[in-house]
């Protein structure tokens, strides 16, 4: 616990590098671009309808009894989400490196840095998909999304997920330092991970056996818990939230103290 206070105290003390930090991201990211930040709407809107046209027009991938829109679309964003940040925060001390060796920072402001960033853009996609779900609503696709008082939890359940992330981002981060060939060790994971996470399909359709290993895979309860609010207008029990945030804050400490004990020897190997 002292190291996430350590963590929080210097989060306070260099807010105004962690807010520099994010805006240059967002300069580097829409430098040139015409629609600038829109793009953060449209990209997640034009992946959903290429991907609902291939999926359930081609390959005839159907989730019953549920708006398969809404469905595949709660899956891309939080998986985008995790699979973005993640990867940023790996480079992200490397990256800054020449920075790091001129002044003192705190190694973690980096990693953290651009999972908030990515955050934003994460909270930017959830615009389009409220649309859709209000869409839904109103008639569009067969089935409707409720919607309810359970939407208050989302807020609780996209911090989890938040924390989550930035612990895989500190670990990855740490990691890369000193081997380099993680960051396409890590490409490769990402893909089978991606595959064994339900995005597109239904768990459902999967051999008993396999569907109860699903039930380990991370992933799979942040995305199937904020479904079970959007899809079917139900709350995650308590049980389930609980072991969300445990989850969240057990990668968060692992993640954190790894990098604790291994940023001073950053300096040999960057």
């Amino acid at each position: 616990m002292k190291t996430i206070k350590n963590i929080w105290n210097n989060f306070k003390r260099y807010s105004f590098l962690m807010y520099q930090l994010i805006m240059r991201d967002f300069k580097v990211k829409y430098k040139r671009s015409v629609l600038g930040v829109l793009w953060s709407i449209l990209n997640p809107v034009l992946m959903m309808a290429v991907m609902a046209i291939v999926f359930s027009q081609m390959f005839k991938f159907q989730v019953e009894g549920v708006n398969y829109l809404v469905y595949l679309m709660t899956g891309l964003i939080m998986f985008n989400y995790f699979s973005e940040a993640s990867n940023l925060a790996m480079t992200s001390v490397v990256g800054n490196f020449s920075l790091i060796n001129k002044i003192y920072i705190p190694k973690y402001i980096f990693p953290i840095a651009k999972c908030l960033f990515v955050g934003i853009n994460f909270l930017l996609t959830l615009i389009p998909w409220f649309a859709i779900i209000l869409l839904s609503y109103v008639g569009l696709g067969q089935y409707a999304c409720p919607i309810n008082w359970t939407y208050i939890f989302l807020p609780f359940l996209f911090l989890c997920f938040f924390i989550f992330t930035a612990g895989i981002g500190l670990f990855l981060s740490c990691i890369s330092v000193f081997l380099r060939d993680m960051f396409y060790i890590y490409g490769i994971i990402l893909t089978i991970w991606n595959y064994v996470t339900p995005v597109f399909y239904s768990v459902e359709i999967l051999p008993a056996n396999l569907q109860a290993l699903f039930q380990y895979n991370p992933m799979y309860q942040y995305i199937t818990a904020v479904r079970q609010i959007v899809l079917f207008g139900e709350r995650p029990s308590f049980l389930t939230m609980g072991i969300l945030l445990i989850i969240s804050i057990a990668t968060f400490m692992i993640g954190a103290i790894t990098f604790r004990k291994k940023q001073d020897k950053f300096i040999y190997y960057v």
